[in-house]
């Protein structure tokens, strides 16, 4: 089996040094989908090696580098979308088509700003508590299930464009192995963190479930800003169970 297709989403959810692929076609775009909560994991294994490097600083400075390292590799792509979906939300007053309209501005504004700090304050300090902690290994599975929810959305839900950045994942995706990769991130998780792994996997569902409902309520579908926003929200909420629960 060719490992195109991991390389092929290794280099558009991180910065990592994914072999380089070349032109790509829209089937092999969609293709790559049910690799993403395995990026996830490297991403995962990536932090959590971070945080168990900086676990003899002070908590403070392990966690602002972690979260550094965490922001860089992940590219931004994510906050992105997070930060275009709270323009468009609270912009859009209500309507569709002024909803996309606002998630195709390049430009931030002071809502979108507010939710990214917000997001890596939080983040912070979660980390700060896992690391004090010296519960790294939990880091493994917040990435990996945070992107699960990505071929989630993508099986369960409607493009609300015709065109777009998660147009051929959509629309070439392979559901099988899409749900077969869901599925297996979902162990995991169960293996990484025991009951605290179920519980985690309870709360992505949980958020994935109201994020659907909301995206369903205000555009009639998703968008890839509306996805990268799922993402965010959910590293952040079990990032937070994490810290609370460990």
């Amino acid at each position: 089996m060719s490992a195109r297709p991991l390389w092929i989403a290794g280099r558009f959810l991180t910065r990592l040094p994914f072999p380089a692929t070349g032109a790509v076609t829209t089937a092999e775009t969609g293709r790559s989908v049910p690799w993403y909560p395995f990026v996830g994991f490297v991403l995962g294994a990536l932090i959590a090696l971070g945080a168990a490097v900086c676990a003899e600083a002070a908590p403070v400075l392990g966690a602002s580098l972690v979260l550094i390292l965490w922001a860089w590799s992940s590219g931004g792509l994510h906050l992105d979308g997070l930060a275009d979906s709270t323009d468009a939300w609270i912009g859009g007053l209500g309507s569709r088509e002024r909803t996309l309209e606002i998630m195709k501005d390049p430009r931030s504004g002071p809502a979108a700003v507010t939710a990214i700090g917000l997001v890596l304050i939080a983040k912070w300090s979660g980390l700060q508590v896992l690391i004090e902690s010296h519960a790294y290994w939990l880091l493994l599975a917040v990435p990996m299930l945070a992107r699960a929810q990505l071929p989630l959305v993508l099986l369960t839900m409607r493009y609300a464009r015709t065109h777009g950045m998660a147009a051929d994942q959509f629309n070439h995706l392979p559901r099988r192995a899409a749900w077969l990769a869901i599925l297996m991130a979902c162990c995991a998780t169960v293996v990484i963190g025991s009951w605290l792994g179920l519980v985690l996997v309870g709360a992505a569902l949980v958020l994935y479930a109201l994020a659907r409902r909301t995206m369903h309520a205000r555009i009639g579908g998703f968008t890839g800003d509306t996805a990268g926003a799922l993402v965010e929200i959910t590293e952040t909420v079990l990032l937070l169970i994490c810290a609370l629960m460990v």
